[in-house]
């Protein structure tokens, strides 16, 4: 019989066992990051307390919260999760431990990141640099005794593992691994000037640079000087390779110099990669791949412009590349006028 005291029984019921059922909500302790030492700070999230404090800035307007209810995430906090994630690579329940934080949010935090660095790309990757033409040409030349050097450019795979779908064939590189192929040019300083993050790996790096927008900004004259590749690019008047079968004299120096100076990306690609050692391997799907290795590369030039400490450069394997053989009659023409240069 119900009770002539309550106007729905069953709905006090179900107040009653939900009250039962319901989880008390405990918010973990969180820790300021600011706070530790610098050592500590550099090995987790490679960046000083001062480096951490100018992201944060920088980044607030994109990354804040809207609210603080719930005990939510503020700016430092936020940042340091998707750095150390950069950093090492690790699982994202292995950060989550680590930053006592779980896994969803862990994950939001570092895609969040991701977005915005990704927005300040235009700002922070700029051809030829923010330094004057005239001085990048000066402090090339002075490597090697090179000329007119604008750049250094190559190609570098990222790793990748996750579903790929109907294209997984189009990933895989020449040594039979699914890889993204990133081209990039740096600067003197190895400083990444250019970036096109978007092609699978098994797309050559003579195509990349074909379809980029800084081949046809070369190609229209609207910067004086030229690049410095490897013979997997043809030699054009605005990108200068190695004599494929160098003769005694200027073609050998040319190569010599043209060597000395060019290392500079491959070493540009070995502290990238030792700074953050999540693009030794990634597990994310190719678009969220090209957003995380755009993030990496305006937070490490933005390291290399204020002179944060660098992690010793990994030695980079050689890429295996198909020579190109068919050079085109202009670029022959510019390269032996400038192997002229290193007879006198």
């Amino acid at each position: 019989m119900a009770s002539p005291f309550v106007d729905d029984t069953v709905e006090l019921g179900a107040r009653i066992v939900r009250g039962a059922l319901r989880r008390e909500r405990i918010f973990r302790e969180r820790l300021n990051p600011l706070a530790f030492p610098e050592e500590y700070l550099y090995e987790r999230y490679r960046f000083s307390s001062e480096g951490l404090t100018y992201l944060c800035q920088l980044l607030e307007p994109y990354i804040a919260n809207a609210t603080h209810r719930s005990c939510a995430l503020t700016v430092p906090p936020t940042l340091c999760i998707a750095l150390r994630y950069f950093a090492t690579g690790s699982f994202l329940y292995a950060v989550g431990d680590a930053e006592n934080l779980s896994k969803n949010a862990v994950c939001r935090a570092i895609h969040k990141v991701a977005h915005a660095l990704t927005g300040l790309v235009e700002s922070f990757v700029v051809f030829p640099g923010i330094c004057p033409t005239q001085t990048i040409k000066e402090r090339f030349y002075s490597m090697a005794g090179f000329p007119r050097v604008l750049g250094c450019i190559d190609c570098t795979h990222v790793p990748i593992s996750a579903s790929l779908g109907e294209n997984e064939g189009d990933y895989v590189n020449r040594k039979s691994i699914h890889s993204l192929n990133i081209q990039a040019t740096c600067d003197h300083r190895g400083i990444i000037t250019s970036l096109v993050a978007k092609w699978p790996g098994s797309v050559h790096d003579s195509r990349i640079f074909a379809e980029s927008s800084l081949c046809h900004k070369l190609e229209q004259g609207l910067f004086s000087g030229v690049l410095l590749g490897d013979r997997g690019y043809a030699c054009q008047p605005f990108l200068m390779t190695p004599y494929p079968d160098p003769g005694e004299g200027p073609q050998t120096s040319f190569n010599v110099a043209h060597a000395k100076t060019r290392v500079q990306i491959e070493m540009t690609f070995g502290i990238l990669k030792a700074r953050f050692t999540c693009l030794r391997g990634l597990r994310v799907a190719p678009e969220r791949a090209c957003r995380i290795i755009t993030a990496c590369v305006v937070l490490h030039n933005i390291a290399t412009m204020r002179k944060e400490r660098a992690p010793p450069a990994d030695p980079q394997p050689p890429d295996v590349v198909d020579p190109i053989t068919l050079d085109y009659p202009t670029g022959r023409a510019v390269r032996d006028a400038i192997a002229l240069t290193f007879a006198q």
